[in-house]
């Protein structure tokens, strides 16, 4: 029987010894939502990601104690390992002026991890010698909640990295000021909650080096756009896919496009697919796979394909995988006796952000990629059992502002938070995968 890990053993113990410990000693540590939100540079790259945790309600009771909630996200992260939730990224995680006092920071990885504090934490002599004792250890901070109006702000300064200015809490003229103050101390900038191309090209203009939000996840449509030649291809070739074309036919389309017959034979190699054996021709991946499968990659294809043109849509990229992958696990685990399930939740999943990805109507989109009226209920209109899937997936991403979605949904769909936390680590690892052989 394999034993706590130690980390895993000192969450526990916080829980035990916090001032609500006796009403939460039946919680598990694991009783919590874990979400991730994209940090990206200013060529919209991936740069990091912010983990985001909420507690998950037993009864009436819920751990309240940041102490104790922190303690339990990096513990599960740790025992899934840091690398299946944040990839080669860094990960950003909240820290309060408790948790900086403990000593859960042995566990943890000091390069890959940057700890936030909030410009409104109280500060004194003993906090700040415990950051500074942190800086000289490796580890680096960041200063989230800044307004510029804290009376600690000058003294946790030479402390902090990185700057965290709320877009939508600070308006643009008081960025005006803000911006250049914190540039001229040396400080790495983030805006946050960038929600649209405007909040995104403004904080660009003041000089922000990176940028969180969803503006790249939401559709800019434009009237009389065009599918790209390659998209094009690609979207040809899935209607052969799906039809009832021979594989001589869909083999022949793939040759007829170098560039789709590499970049297809790099994908299905990737160790995302799980074969023993290398796929060395077009036949054997037609063959090998099957529809559904090189359907599936031809489906990656199209948001990877935009990178190799010069523009950075790895984000969608890794969003849509992720998406995929996620709703495939849940329907999977909750469907174990329907495999088509599984198949159809990753199109929706893979489907869902395609509207941002090509600049069109999601209802046009469907007119060009025949999908089941079930499918077509869940991408424009979030119903049904996909689209509550959908739902799910959507709530975890932005789940510092849809947290009060998540229990509504997952009592729908009668997943528990344990299985969730730990299909969505599967995701992300997959994706992570997938990503690195796409591009």
């Amino acid at each position: 029987m394999a034993t706590a890990s130690p980390l895993f053993v000192l969450a526990k113990a916080m829980i035990e010894l916090s001032p609500r410990g006796r009403e939460a000693e039946h919680l598990r540590v694991r009783e919590f939502y874990l979400g991730r939100q994209p940090i990206l540079d200013r060529n919209q790259s991936l740069f990091a990601y912010e983990l985001l945790f909420r507690n998950a309600p037993v009864g009436p009771a819920r751990i309240s104690n940041p102490l104790t909630a922190t303690a339990a996200v990096i513990a599960h992260a740790s025992q899934l390992g840091m690398e299946r939730t944040v990839g080669d990224a860094r990960g950003f995680v909240n820290v309060d002026a408790e948790v900086l006092m403990t000593d859960i920071f042995s566990f943890l990885p000091r390069e890959r991890l940057v700890l936030e504090v909030s410009e409104q934490m109280p500060v004194n002599p003993a906090l700040l010698h415990r950051m500074a004792e942190l800086h000289t250890q490796g580890f680096r901070f960041a200063l989230d909640e800044v307004q510029g109006t804290a009376p600690g702000l000058e003294r946790l300064l030479p402390l902090v990295d990185y700057v965290k200015l709320d877009v939508q809490r600070v308006d643009l003229s008081s960025l005006m000021k803000l911006a250049p103050r914190f540039r001229e101390n040396k400080k790495i900038l983030i805006a946050e909650k960038v929600e649209s191309r405007e909040d995104f090209k403004n904080c660009l203009d003041l000089g922000f080096d990176y940028f969180q939000g969803y503006y790249f996840a939401k559709p800019v449509i434009m009237s009389g756009k065009k599918l790209s030649p390659s998209q094009l291809a690609v979207m040809q070739l899935m209607t052969l896919v799906t039809s009832d074309a021979d594989n001589s036919a869909i083999e022949s389309a793939i040759k007829r496009d170098v560039s789709l017959a590499l970049n297809l034979l790099r994908l299905v190699n990737t160790p995302a697919v799980g074969l023993r054996h290398r796929i060395d021709s077009l036949s054997q991946a037609v063959m090998i796979l099957g529809r559904r499968q090189l359907q599936r990659w031809l489906q990656i294809m199209l948001y990877a394909e935009p990178s190799k043109r010069g523009h950075s849509m790895t984000p969608l990229l890794m969003l849509a995988t992720t998406r995929g992958r996620l709703l495939e696990l849940l329907a999977g685990k909750l469907r174990p006796s329907h495999r088509q399930s599984a198949e159809i939740a990753f199109t929706v999943g893979i489907m869902s952000l395609m509207d941002t990805l090509f600049g069109l109507p999601m209802a046009d989109i469907l007119t060009q990629i025949p999908v089941s009226d079930e499918v077509s209920s869940a991408l424009l209109h979030r119903e049904g059992y996909f689209g509550d899937l959908l739902k799910l997936a959507e709530c975890l991403e932005r789940i510092g502002d849809l947290d009060h979605q998540l229990l509504p949904t997952l009592r729908e769909l009668a997943v528990s938070t344990d299985d969730l936390v730990e299909l969505e680590m599967a995701a992300f690892e997959w994706s992570d995968n997938v990503v690195r052989y796409a591009l």
